[in-house]
Order: structure tokens, then sequence, then C-alpha cells
């Protein structure tokens, strides 16, 4: 076996060539050889959008109450010790190295994906750790996907969007119900989409999950100082109302995030028997959260937006908290994209707020070359200024060069394009 991190990414990543095989079978069989289940309260995070947003809010707030907590997401931006967390700090790469080797002894003849590996190696190390909740990020849709092996004790589908339709299906119907595929019968599930595809509320009455929907069973409201949150006492039951007020804005930054901390609230509002927590937790935890690459805003001039984004919802979403920022001069986007995204969808939402487009290409396989991106952005009717690079990096430096102390410099359209401009920013700094 391997001594080092390093070691096994290379061998899981050559070992099985196929990235995303959906299906629960083999990871539930090497689940079974793993041992014992820690004695935890697990939360399961799935959605289009801001499921890393959610999971970095509920893991600040359980911290913030005092519980131990272990939380699993993908994918990493920098390291991939970012993917498993205990106390809110990056695993070492012993505990990973042991992970990865216990459900390497588990295995057997089972093939396992790069992804089902190292779901199952931090289940490994979460069952030796024995946190007392477990948060766990949904990688891809819901149903199949290797996190869904584990039951949630409480389940949060974030938003339905159209992504990856090659393996979720080409409407929001169709991956709403693979969404769904995380809910639980007899426990709390919560919907964050204050419009849910109809067959994510079928399925969740199928099979019996207590369905909390935002806008119908829980919300909240606000103004420029505070806002306030608000439930029902139980999903579909219009009692008398909970209210908390005079909450701060959540720490991250964007007017979506009152979305994504009312869900938050009510999936913890649904554990409160198990995983009691006060508001003063909930308001130190919002206060402090911090989720990198989720329109992260870098001190300096100009300044520069990162995120994430990579699909219509979220560039629709990014194209709002932009506008929301105040006067910029220019804009100067460092933009690339994988091939099997919606670039079209995405620059259609965009093209209003970028007045320089500098594109980066990213690596094989699934990468877009910058002139190919280009192409397909001229054929979307995008004019203007459209230059090309041959990384992220090398048009993040030409950004720098030639905005304005005023301009603004946004870089987003992937998790490889933040994660080379973050590198290279922290790369500056030390």
């Amino acid at each position: 076996m391997p001594l080092t991190l390093e070691g096994w990414l290379e061998l899981l990543e050559q070992r099985h060539t196929q990235t995303i095989q959906l299906g629960l079978e083999r990871v539930a069989e090497v689940r079974t050889r793993l041992g014992p289940d820690p004695e935890a309260v697990v939360i399961t995070v799935g959605g289009t959008n801001g499921k890393g947003s959610c999971c970095a809010m509920l893991e600040a707030i359980l911290l913030a109450e005092g519980y131990r907590v272990g939380c699993y997401t993908s994918p990493h931006l920098l390291h991939y010790n970012e993917r498993v967390r205990l106390d809110g700090k990056d695993v070492a790469d012993d505990a990973l190295i042991a992970g990865f080797a216990a459900v390497e002894a588990a295995r057997g003849d089972t093939p396992l994906t790069y992804f089902e590996h190292g779901t199952l190696a931090a289940w490994s190390i979460f069952c030796t750790a024995k946190p007392e909740v477990i948060i766990l990020e949904v990688g891809l849709g819901g149903r199949l996907d290797a996190v869904n092996v584990f039951d949630a004790d409480c389940a949060l589908v974030t938003s339905i969007a159209l992504d990856h339709m090659d393996y979720l299906g080409s409407t929001r119907d169709a991956i709403g119900f693979e969404k769904a595929g995380i809910f639980r019968a007899g426990r709390p599930a919560v919907c964050g989409d204050p419009q849910p595809p109809a067959t994510l509320l079928a399925h969740a009455a199928a099979v019996g999950a207590q369905l909390w929907v935002s806008g119908r069973d829980f919300g909240f409201g606000g103004d420029r100082q505070q806002w306030g949150y608000w439930r029902y006492p139980a999903p579909s039951v219009h009692g008398a109302l909970v209210k908390r007020g005079g909450l701060a804005y959540p720490a991250l930054r964007g007017a979506n995030q009152l979305l994504n901390a009312a869900a938050v609230m009510t999936v913890l509002d649904s554990l409160r028997d198990r995983v009691p927590v006060s508001m003063q937790a909930i308001r130190e935890g919002l206060m402090l959260v911090d989720a990198p690459g989720r329109f992260q805003t870098l001190a300096g001039r100009p300044v520069v937006v990162l995120d994430v984004a990579h699909n219509p919802q979220a560039a629709g979403v990014l194209a709002e908290n932009l506008g929301n920022m105040g006067f910029h001069p220019e804009t100067w986007a460092v933009f690339g994209m994988l091939e099997d995204k919606d670039v079209e969808g995405v620059v259609a939402l965009m093209k209003n707020r970028v007045d320089h487009w500098l594109l980066a290409a990213l690596p094989a396989p699934r990468g877009l070359g910058a002139e190919a991106l280009a192409g397909r952005m001229r054929a979307a009717g995008i004019e203007g200024d459209i230059r090309c690079h041959a990384s992220p990096m090398e048009a993040y430096v030409a950004a720098q060069q030639g905005a304005q102390e005023g301009d603004r410099i946004v870089v987003f359209g992937s998790f490889m394009t933040v994660a080379d401009v973050l590198a290279a920013v922290k790369a500056a700094r030390h």
C-alpha cells in the first residue's frame, strides 16, 4: 500500500478510469466490512447549489455549541485534506492514509471509484474519531450517490436546477427525484428550494419523510441591518409560528445565503431533541462561518471575487450579488469551464456584468480549452473584449495588469478555475 497521501490519490486515480459510476451496491458491500458505525447524528446535504455553504453553516453552529463534528465535503479547492474535517480542522495526512488503507483492506475484489473510496475512507475516519454529529455532502445527485449508503437522521436538499444532466436527467422533475433519494422514512427532510418539483414532494410523501419546504413550512425576512427566521411547529401543520428575530447576517456574502441559513436552522430545529442548539450558538456560528470560493471577496484594490459558480442557477445568483456590490467602473472576468457544463446558459446570465472576458484553459479530459470556450461564447452572441490564456493563473495576472484600482476582478466558472487563482494568491502572500 502507498505510504503517502499523494501515493494513494495517484493510485485511486489510475485504478478506476471511470470517474462517476452511480450505484450503491458495491459501496454498501464494502461499508459492512468496515465495522460498526459511530453513534452519531448524521445530516446529509444534497442539492444543485448551496451544499457547501450549508455544510459550513451547520459545522460552524454545531462547533459553537460545543459538539464534536465530522464533516465530509467535495470537491476540494487546494488540498484533498479539505474534504474531511474533524472539529473544524482538516484531517492530517496520516488519518487519510489510515482511512484509505482500511477501505483497501475491506474491499477485497470489489471495485470502487475515486469518490467512493474517498467517501468510505472519510466514514472510516469518523468511526475512529467518534464525533457526535456527522455532516455528509452528496457528490452528485443523491439517490445513487455513495454518500446515500449512510442513513440520514435529517436530509437537506438545498436547490434543484439543471446540472449533471447526463447522469441525472434533463428536467427539474427528473433531477428532483434523484435529489429526494436521500430522504428517509419517518425522519425529517428539509427542502431549501421554494419551488421544488412535484417529484421531490411526491417521493417524500411516498417514503413517509417529514418534509419541511422553504416558504411553506419555514422562511425568513429582513432589512439591511438584520433578519428573522420563522417556521411552523411541524411540516404542513400551520399552527402558531415559531419566530426568531434580530439575527445578524451570515459571514458568507450574498443574498442567497439567507435562504441557506433558514434551511440550516430548520435542520437544527428538526433535530433539537437529539442535538439541542442555543440561539447564541446559531448567532456565533453564522457570524464566524467560512466557505472559501463562495462569493469570497479578497481584500485590496482592485477588489477580487472568487465564486465556484458553474451552472446557470449559480451564475444567476453571482450576477445578482455582483449587482449589489456597489459601483465599479469595469469588471474583469477570469472564466474557465468544464466541457460538459452549460457555457451558454452561464454567460447569458453574466454578460451584462462583465466588460472584459479573460478565458482560461482547464486541463483535459473534462476541461475546455480557452479557444474552444471563446468559440462557444461567440456562438452564443457574446461580443466585446474576449482574450484567451493558457491557465486561470495566467488570466488572473492579465486581469491584474489591466484592471484599475476601482475595478473588480471576478474569478468563476469551475472549482478548478477558482482553485488555481486561490493557490496563486496564497503563494504570493507567503
